[in-house]
């Protein structure tokens, strides 16, 4: 039953110059070609990401992100935040090619890095237990996220329009959080992370046709730059 048809809109990717360096890279999953950032405070922005709790800055996420940064962390600054990012990326890129995983560049200066990970090949339909088949997929993640430990990563789970409200609401926290615990599972610092329920709030398709809610049925990880500011 379709009781909500939303679209959210997605911004195209918008390279803006300034005295900075780009380099193009093919991306595995689509075979188009990506203009990345390098260094000298490169801006390139694709507002594509879901900024819900960490992103936004609220108050908790702040907090995380001062224990973290005075806890030995440290912060990334300057132009460093976007060769760290780009690496970062690529090691991603690498590692879940062929995966069914998307990775694309967010955030107004696209500083983060979003991974979509499909409902269909993370959880079987109505449960909040990961499918075994996608652990060695959030490996590889792990991997890389430790590796680039200078970063914060929320986890967004999003549903169709299918149920109600509070049953997507519901549904979508279980698969955040067990994302959060198998990833934190894997040597990570549990303060890095932030789960988020979305539910049905953040659509990416339209939920009118059986693939536009295959779409919107999703577990996001945005990893952001630990920076002092």
């Amino acid at each position: 039953m379709v009781r909500k048809a939303g679209l959210a809109g997605l911004a195209g990717l918008m390279v803006l110059a300034g005295g900075c360096e780009y380099m193009q890279t093919t991306d595995p999953y689509t075979g188009q070609t990506e203009v990345n950032k390098t260094t000298k405070g490169a801006a390139i922005g694709a507002a594509t990401g879901v900024a819900i709790g960490l992103i936004t800055g609220n108050d908790s996420a702040q907090r995380k992100k001062k224990a973290l940064i005075f806890g030995g962390v440290g912060a990334l600054a300057g132009g460093a935040v976007g060769n760290y990012m780009d690496r970062q990326d690529a090691a991603l890129r690498a590692k879940l090619q062929g995966t069914g995983v998307s990775v694309t560049r967010t955030g107004p200066k696209g500083e983060n890095i979003t991974l979509n990970m499909p409902g269909n090949i993370t959880f079987a339909v109505n449960s909040g237990d990961i499918s075994s088949s996608f652990y060695p997929v959030l490996d590889s993640v792990a991997l890389v996220l430790k590796e680039y430990d200078k970063t914060m990563v929320e986890v967004a789970g999003h549903t169709d329009s299918d149920g109600s409200d509070s049953y997507n609401k519901l549904l979508s926290e279980k698969r955040a959080n067990s994302v959060v615990t198998y990833l934190t599972s894997r040597d990570l610092r549990a303060d890095r992370f932030i789960a988020v329920g979305a539910g049905e709030s953040r659509p990416i398709a339209s939920n009118a046709t059986p693939e536009g809610k295959a779409q919107n049925r999703r577990v996001e990880i945005t990893i952001v730059p630990l920076t002092a500011n």
